[in-house]
């Protein structure tokens, strides 16, 4: 225990539930110190939950996990830690700027921290930084009171959750049908695999876009989706492309697209109706988010469903899409939309109206299990990426939980404290992208530090 804490021993809590059950338990027969003292078993005795407070935050940063993320560690005046993480290709900066707004506060308050620092999320990356304190937070409090993250969420639907697992995008779609055929060959009963406009992109005549651009040209001097359209030639390449795939793979798995690429509302119709005979699990990302009436009118226009959400931030988001029945799927980033608790809400609002939640995740074995616990408790939840499967030492990256982590294409909910995992500090300094291992931050303590952000 830290010095200066205040211990809160299991004879204070044992006094005050005695005193509360009263005499008439005795002359019902119960044993009340032994009815306490398993009700108790799981509560760490050297933290006072209530008394317990934020002290510092701080950072490691990892190069390729799959993508550079940063764990982020919140410490405590009782030496009890908690983890989380800022989104894959997001600055760490996100996350210190916060740590002014959340010292002194007690982790267990996550919904009140959540509401004081989500302001500055703005958008997906920025968001990274409030998603990683908010798991950090759940991982504290299940800590100090001796449960799972689920179970604080209000407990789990199923004990198990179902992955799917991206996979490496290439021209050729024998070859594409072969490495989604290794993944099935590994366990995994859902896939997903790029066949956006990129494949496209290098083909004379497949794509029809002003004044012969590149994409990252059309990108950078026109609106995302109306500079570009398919053109037939380009429609029978990608018919052809996922007929492929599916000759090599069957059609009874699922098979989802992976980000398709903005493209104008016309071509993403043209293009559902060419693929609709290889009953695709989903069309992800076809247009931005924000333009739900347009998404409700390609939904309208297919017998392919829609999916979006990886970019957007709190459910309010979501809420729009669902309740005006323009998407088929749901797909927050926990890391983005708002932690644990809001991917909560939005797989409730989701269910409300008929749409099913899968979640889209690409970072280390922090972030993808507090996932794992969102998953567990969500109702209508579906399908979890595991982004890691190609990366050696994913899964050594983290103590605490019974390893392989993924069996067979799921991964067991734990019912350790918290999130269930602690950083393996040896594996993590060998892939550190900057140097620096949850090194004090005293520079992020004033609440104008947030200045630095932009210096």
């Amino acid at each position: 225990m830290a010095v200066g804490a205040k211990p809160v021993s299991g004879w204070h809590r044992r006094s005050f539930l005695v005193r509360s059950f009263g005499v008439g338990a005795a002359l019902a027969g119960w044993n009340v110190n032994e009815e306490l003292e398993a009700s108790l078993q799981n509560v760490n005795r050297n933290s006072g939950p209530s008394q317990l407070k934020i002290t510092d935050l701080r950072v490691a940063s990892l190069g390729r996990a799959p993508f550079s993320s940063t764990i982020v560690r919140i410490d405590t005046n009782q030496g009890i830690s908690g983890y989380g993480e800022v989104r894959d290709g997001a600055s760490k900066r996100y996350a210190l700027m916060l740590k002014s707004r959340i010292l002194g506060e007690n982790p267990c308050s996550v919904d009140k921290i959540f509401r004081r620092i989500k302001q500055f999320g703005h958008h997906a990356r920025q968001a990274g930084g409030v998603c990683a304190v908010e798991m950090a937070c759940w991982d504290l409090a299940g800590k100090a009171w001796g449960v799972p993250a689920w179970q604080m969420l209000g407990g789990k639907f199923r004990d198990k959750i179902r992955l799917y697992c991206d996979t490496p995008q290439t021209p050729d779609a024998a070859e594409a049908g072969r490495r989604l055929k290794a993944r099935m060959d590994m366990g995994y009963s859902f896939l997903k695999v790029d066949f956006g406009v990129g494949l496209l992109d290098k083909i004379p005549g497949a794509l029809n876009r002003p004044l012969g651009l590149s994409l990252r040209d059309v990108n950078e001097v026109m609106h995302p989706f109306t500079g570009i359209e398919i053109t037939d030639l380009g429609l029978d390449y990608l018919r052809e492309y996922v007929g492929g795939i599916r000759e090599v793979i069957g059609m009874e798995v699922p098979l989802a697209s992976d980000h398709f690429g903005h493209i104008g509302v016309n071509s993403c119709i043209r293009l559902g109706k060419a693929v609709e005979k290889y009953q695709l699990a989903w069309l992800e990302d076809m247009i931005p988010w924000q333009f739900t009436e347009l998404l409700k009118e390609i939904k309208l226009a297919i017998d392919v469903p829609l999916c979006t959400g990886e970019d957007i931030y709190l459910k309010e988001g979501f809420r729009r899409l669902v309740e005006a029945k323009a998407v088929d799927v749901v797909h927050p980033d926990l890391a983005t939309s708002g932690g644990l608790l809001e991917t909560k809400k939005i797989g409730d609002i989701a269910m409300e109206n008929g749409v099913a939640m899968a979640m889209h995740y690409a970072g280390t074995p922090i972030g993808f299990l507090a996932s794992v616990h969102c998953a567990a408790a969500t109702e209508n939840f579906l399908c979890l990426e595991h982004h890691g499967v190609d990366i050696e030492y994913w899964e050594d990256l983290v103590l605490g939980i019974e390893k392989p982590i993924v069996r067979n294409g799921f991964v067991m909910v734990p019912d350790a404290p918290g999130l269930g995992v602690e950083p393996n500090e040896e594996v993590i300094r060998r892939h550190l992208a900057e140097p620096g291992y949850f090194e004090p931050t005293p520079e992020w303590d004033q609440i104008d530090s947030w200045d630095r952000l932009w210096s």
